[in-house]
């Protein structure tokens, strides 16, 4: 019933097909258990995916990579700005637009590399002020892109505000605006790449809080800055990235109270305002930055409850000293 009334299901490779009814039998899966809404279909000619037709932009079969230029099913070759790695062949491509440009995803068999540790556990707490301070005493700043490119983007879409949609004038422009929000994206997830890295490469083991996104973002004075971290993104690319450098990822319970707890004595306070930077026990009289805090308690809580973490009393002292 398809091919007769669409000439152009022979114009594109059958895996394009055969992988839109996986995407559509995946989206399905994720919305009959309440991880996302209904699929959507895809109008021709207003989307960013290959072939523009279907519902996917997978490829498979008979691919050939030489030095930059790609022999793609059913297409031919086709020339490549950068340079293609040598030596690979790839299970399946896919093939993508985004702000007016086309990029090839490679899916290939990585086997894991087991580097070598310099720390066996550490605590990473994750805020706003800033992404990530680890409970050696590292702190690591965000890239905050969003807030750097905001007044620029404000500008682009304010000067679209009145032209017709879908002329030549408005497409250029929405052409800019996209730009703009994929150099936001890509400094973010940079930032996120080298953080991420760093810690699979150089822990044994990490621990990080099992965060409320969603609820995070629900709080509208929170939610711009929340969203330029990048907090689910950083999580998605540490849990692959420790078991390609063999380490191992620690998520603490989403009601442990890493902040309000002394790290020095275990007593936890009863409230602790978002404004209090510095935390103050009046039990012990403690006084610690607050993700740092934060960031012991969550390396601490693993010896408490994994023993094979390894962290006795003499490392923990010798943390807070740091």
């Amino acid at each position: 019933m398809v091919k007769p009334n669409n000439y152009w299901y022979y114009e594109v490779s059958k895996s394009a097909p055969q992988y839109a009814l996986r995407y559509l039998s995946s989206a399905w899966k994720r919305c009959f258990t309440k991880v996302s809404g209904q699929p959507k279909f895809k109008k021709k000619g207003r989307n960013d995916s290959f072939p523009a037709e279907c519902y996917a932009n997978t490829l498979d079969g008979s691919i050939t990579v030489g030095f930059n230029h790609i022999k793609l099913p059913r297409i031919g070759w086709v020339k490549t700005y950068e340079i293609l790695p040598d030596n690979v062949t790839p299970k399946s491509i896919t093939i993508s637009r985004k702000a007016g440009r086309w990029f090839l995803s490679f899916k290939v068999d990585r086997v894991s590399q087991i580097t070598e540790k310099s720390v066996d556990v550490v605590g990473v707490d994750l805020g706003v002020k800033s992404l990530a301070t680890l409970s050696t005493g590292e702190v690591f700043e965000g890239a905050k892109s969003y807030k750097k490119l905001e007044a620029k983007l404000s500008r682009l879409q304010y000067l679209n505000r009145h032209k017709v949609k879908f002329s030549h004038n408005w497409k250029k422009a929405q052409l800019k605006i996209a730009q703009l929000h994929t150099k936001v994206a890509n400094i973010r997830k940079d930032t996120l790449h080298k953080l991420t890295t760093y810690l699979a490469k150089n822990h044994s083991q990490i621990v990080i809080e099992d965060l409320n996104v969603s609820g995070m973002m629900a709080n509208h004075k929170l939610a711009k800055a929340v969203a330029d971290m990048g907090f689910y993104e950083f999580r998605r690319q540490l849990e692959y990235k420790c078991k390609l450098y063999g380490s191992e990822l620690i998520i603490a319970d989403r009601w442990f109270p890493s902040s309000k707890t002394c790290s020095r004595c275990g007593t936890v306070k009863e409230s602790l305002l978002l404004s209090e930077r510095v935390f103050n026990c009046e039990h012990c009289n403690f006084s610690c930055e607050r993700d740092l805090n934060a960031a012991l308690n969550l390396a601490m809580a693993v010896s408490s409850t994994v023993n094979a973490c390894g962290l006795d009393n003499a490392d923990v002292a010798r943390a807070k000293q740091e």
